[in-house]
């Protein structure tokens, strides 16, 4: 007699294709935990996703730097140069408070007050990169390798404001809610191939990293850049830091390594013409930054 299946084992054969219910689960656990946990972001107005809490995210930035320093080298306090690093830092940490009140107020939101939480302290690096960077929390670097790059205070303030602003914003943990989805999805799909063959599976896998990685992932990347951009160029001018110096800093920032570098979207940064463009396009907005802080209109860029 004619087992089911068509066997002889008594077994059913299987299809060896892919299981959709998997994958419409995940879908439908992904929106609502995506669009469910979302919240208004003050500074853009934008919806965001947070992996941790403030503090979680403040204890974790200590750690890192905590580990930087004890691999890197920070110049003494009493060098001149990381005196004007200090320096840029104390003015830009002195306007952030107001500068996330006047955000938040554009957006109709509520200040997040989260720069007056922050225990913030800067360390200059002897280092060839050209790099800085802010952690959750406040704890700030430079690296001395970005000097000849920045070439002059006002420069140097729109960088720091760029890190600050990606602080503020709560990227990391932004990154982290989403790289949790992320990992979700790979562990469902996973399963979902479970039953094809190992080429196929592997094929699929490959597929669908792809699409992750230059669908989501990246251009999750460039959003965040250019969130920090806009908030760190206000925060700059909002310190009485010209915001024009932005245009030729990230012309020269654009040369380094001989100016190659990934097309845009297989890079987590905007292409550097296109960058320079939201800025130029920016420039309005933060020359009223600098009126209402600063008093007056920065000079032109030379």
């Amino acid at each position: 007699m004619a087992m089911l299946g068509g066997g002889t084992d008594g077994r059913v054969r299987r299809s060896g294709g892919i299981r959709w219910w998997v994958l419409i689960v995940f879908a439908v656990y992904a929106a609502f935990s995506w669009f469910g946990g979302a919240k208004t972001d003050p500074y853009t107005g934008e919806k965001a996703r947070y992996g941790a809490s403030v503090d979680e995210e403040a204890q974790l930035g200590l750690q890192a730097f905590e580990e930087v320093l004890s691999q890197e080298k920070p110049l003494d306090a009493s060098d001149p140069t990381a005196k004007q690093i200090e320096g840029i830092a104390r003015r830009l940490v002195a306007r952030a408070s107001d500068v996330e009140a006047q955000l938040a107020a554009e957006h109709s939101q509520p200040s997040p007050d989260l720069a007056k939480t922050f225990e913030w302290s800067v360390a200059v690096l002897q280092s060839e990169q050209a790099n800085a960077f802010c952690l959750p929390g406040g704890k700030m670097a430079v690296y001395t390798g970005l000097i000849p790059v920045t070439q002059n205070e006002n420069a140097m303030a729109v960088v720091m404001g760029h890190e600050i602003a990606h602080a503020l914003l709560r990227h990391g943990s932004q990154r982290m809610a989403q790289q949790k989805l992320v990992q979700i999805g790979q562990m469902a799909a996973g399963v979902a191939v479970g039953d094809m063959d190992m080429q196929q599976q592997q094929m699929l896998m490959a597929v669908l990293g792809a699409g992750l990685q230059y669908g989501v992932v990246l251009p999750y990347g460039r959003d965040h850049e250019t969130q920090a951009d806009e908030v760190g160029l206000m925060l700059a001018a909002a310190a009485c830091y010209d915001p024009h110096e932005a245009i030729p800093l990230w012309n020269r920032m654009s040369q380094i390594g001989g100016g190659a570098r990934p097309p845009e979207f297989a890079s987590t940064h905007p292409d550097p013409a296109n960058r320079i463009a939201n800025l130029q396009a920016m420039m309005p907005r933060a020359e009223q930054y600098f009126a209402k802080y600063c008093g007056g209109q920065p000079a032109p860029a030379k």
